[in-house]
């Protein structure tokens, strides 16, 4: 510290050197081993960004949330179901300490510290209460987190908790201050899941505790994504509510896959259809009858397992065969998949090329969409585009026709 004095009587002045500042670096982890260490929100906070860097991640935790869960079972990540050994530190670039305990987060941090391992440490801060207390929530888009609105971004980093579902863009999460909670209630097919009720009191405790909540979701909150019990249950406990639309998986992933789900000339609407239900089951309440001579393309989300109930009640209600189909995994990622078909073949192609749910179906004359078949159009009433539609048989990503 130095003294400056100007003039005889003058007062004291003291300069303090400014505080020590993090170097902040962009580091390049395609194809290199990351090991993050805790399988809650806080790890949550870092595996989404790991991978969207394409890093090889492996979880290490004796028990993880429905998320992590969700990305082993996909083949994603590696989840090793058992606590922290020194052991795992060796041939990895980075660890990620982030179990929420303070004791092993410690012990890991001082063990990559030993063998001069860079290691980000969840630190657990103070939670931060904004004294807001509204829920907001927001449809993250198909799964890119480049496809996010402006809004849906602006309204997480205002964010005090983040009650996040397994579709979300999580890679997101990582640009979120340290302060901020974030709550995993992912819901896995036929796996884990946190049943709506619970998440509607999840919402209204934090938003009563003066929180700013952000419920974070894959697609559009209000399409197939129980958008409407939420906005419900927050107007029936005096919570403040507000919605922020997402960029729709049923249109957009189509769209990546070069596949418009209305085209001029060949089809003036579409039909979106949640498929978690087989045709047959009382639950269920479609009429399939009419979905067979509606017209329009179908699009059918959540629909993997129940793909051949669906193919088989379209075709017994009369439906062509040889109806173009289509079904896209993973749409917007670096690991998205694309099995085209007919209606009569789709549901064996989908299950011979081994894809996994999240998926969405495609089925009507769009789904053999071909731009370079397209004409160029010299009259809007000219009809000819329909007949340029890619033929039965043409080759497409992964056929089986």
């Amino acid at each position: 510290m130095s003294d400056v004095r100007t003039g005889v009587g003058a007062a004291e002045l003291s300069f303090e050197p400014s505080s020590r500042q993090n170097y902040w670096a962009r580091v390049d982890l395609a194809g290199r081993a990351v090991v993050v260490f805790g399988g809650g929100g806080a790890a949550l906070r870092h595996v989404g960004a790991l991978l969207h860097a394409a890093a090889s991640v492996t979880v290490i935790s004796r028990e993880a949330e429905a998320t992590v869960d969700d990305l082993a079972g996909r083949g994603l990540l590696t989840w090793e179901q058992r606590e922290f050994d020194e052991g795992d530190l060796e041939h990895v670039w980075l660890a990620i300490a982030a179990t929420e305990v303070a004791t092993v987060d410690g012990r890991i941090a001082r063990a990559c510290e030993q063998r001069r391992l860079w290691c980000i440490r969840e630190s657990g801060g103070e939670h931060h209460v904004s004294g807001v207390g509204r829920v907001t929530l927001v449809g993250g888009g198909p799964g890119d987190p480049g496809l996010m609105t402006i809004a849906g971004l602006d309204a997480l980093r205002a964010a005090d908790v983040v009650v996040a579902d397994r579709l979300a863009p999580l890679s997101v999460l990582a640009g979120l201050g340290p302060a901020v909670k974030i709550i995993d209630v992912g819901k896995v097919p036929f796996g884990k899941a946190t049943p709506q009720e619970r998440i509607n009191r999840i919402l209204i405790e934090h938003a009563q505790a003066g929180n700013a909540v952000v419920r974070f979701k894959g697609g559009d909150s209000f399409l197939f994504g129980r958008g409407g019990e939420e906005l419900i249950a927050c107007v029936a406990a005096g919570v403040p509510v507000s919605v922020i639309p997402g960029v729709t998986s049923a249109f957009a992933v189509p769209a990546c896959a070069g596949i418009p789900v209305t085209h001029r000339g060949v089809t003036q609407g579409v039909t979106v259809v949640s498929g978690h239900v087989p045709p047959d089951d009382p639950a269920s309440t479609v009429d399939y009858e009419a979905l067979a001579r509606c017209g329009t393309t179908l699009v059918f989300l959540m629909a993997v397992s129940t793909l051949p109930a669906i193919a088989e009640a379209l075709l017994g209600y009369g439906m062509a065969p040889e109806t173009a189909a289509v079904t896209i995994a993973d749409g917007t990622l670096a690991q998205q998949r694309t099995v085209r078909g007919t209606l009569s073949t789709i549901a064996k192609d989908v299950a011979v090329a081994g894809l996994m749910p999240p998926a969405i179906t495609v089925i009507g004359s769009v789904a053999d969409f071909d731009p370079a078949a397209m004409p160029h159009r010299t009259s809007p009433d000219d009809p000819s585009t329909a007949a340029m539609i890619r033929p039965v048989g043409a080759n497409s990503d992964i056929t089986s026709r």
